[in-house]
């Protein structure tokens, strides 16, 4: 029995259908249908409910996922024991904050790759709450992202940086006094989904300090373009690798009352790339000090 049998079909647990388990295996969704009848076949039983168009998962489908998991976890650690190392052939699925894709990120796989040429990454970028799900589905080996709201037991969550907000202005702005500048430019807000939207405003709310609304953005890296172009300002983490955008705009100091936003990785308890993603925390807090002031380090 292939074990990309079981991939799939946890693949379908997953994702709720043939079509969209077909994009994350990596197969046609005719060739979905064909492993999941040849699984049925060789078991002997009914794995799917097929009286609709598209197929569900009857009651012993969604029994056998958990067994699957186990076999498939098995499988991807097989040599841990006799190598007292992962085997580092294959593929890492790392989700990713979008504020982190411009710089921390390119630089870690980086060094990953030029230490384990045979492996092959792929980045999903999303906002915490997002990738928070796709940790606890699986879809992805391990997450970096902002400290989740609730880290349950089957989770395990390592911070590696906190940064402190900043008032985020273009290189032209001369006036250094935050209270002014809030007061006389336009202020760009980060979408109220993101962990750093939710930072920004209760920061906003506790210092009860009243900003002209201009515009909305989704990304702090969008957001960052468009106040390099001075069409406002905005509180942001101060980024701990920062692409060449946000690195050249002003960050102007909040004072002491200003919150941080603490970066780590998430993964399920039960990961098995686990002595991998060890490896990649390793080269992140090598990319992270790197980046320090030299009092931080």
């Amino acid at each position: 029995m292939s074990i990309s049998l079981f991939r799939t079909l946890i693949a379908i647990s997953e994702t709720g259908s043939f079509s969209a388990a077909a994009n994350q295996v990596f197969v046609t969704h005719a060739a979905v249908g064909q492993q999941m009848k040849r699984l049925e076949d060789q078991l002997g039983v009914a794995l799917f409910d097929r009286s609709e168009k598209s197929p569900r998962l009857n009651q012993l489908g969604k029994a056998l996922v958990p067994k699957a998991r186990e076999v498939v976890a098995a499988y991807d650690t097989i040599l841990d024991d006799l190598t007292g190392d992962p085997a580092l052939i294959g593929e890492l699925i790392l989700g990713a904050v979008p504020s982190t894709i411009r710089g921390l990120i390119p630089q870690v796989i980086k060094r990953l790759i030029t230490a384990y040429p045979d492996l092959r990454v792929r980045v999903t970028p999303g906002l915490t709450p997002d990738l928070q799900d796709e940790v606890e589905r699986g879809s992805v080996d391990a997450a970096v992202l902002s400290k989740p709201a609730r880290v349950g037991r089957h989770l395990n969550w390592v911070p590696f940086v906190e940064e402190r907000l900043v008032l985020l202005a273009a290189p032209e702005v001369e006036e250094s006094d935050p209270a002014r500048i809030f007061a006389t430019m336009p202020y760009i807000r980060h979408t109220n989904k993101s962990s750093v939207g939710i930072l920004a405003d209760d920061w906003l709310a506790a210092q009860k300090i009243e900003v002209n609304d201009m515009m909305e953005m989704g990304s702090l890296e969008n957001l960052a373009t468009m106040v390099a172009h001075n069409l406002g300002v905005s509180v942001v983490p101060d980024i701990c690798v920062p692409d060449p955008v946000f690195e050249a705009l002003r960050k102007i100091p909040l004072g002491p009352t200003a919150a941080s936003r603490e970066l780590g990785v998430l993964t399920r308890a039960d990961c098995s790339k686990m002595r991998l993603v060890e490896r990649l925390l390793d080269e992140i807090r090598t990319v992270v000090a790197a980046h320090a002031p030299p009092e931080n380090v």
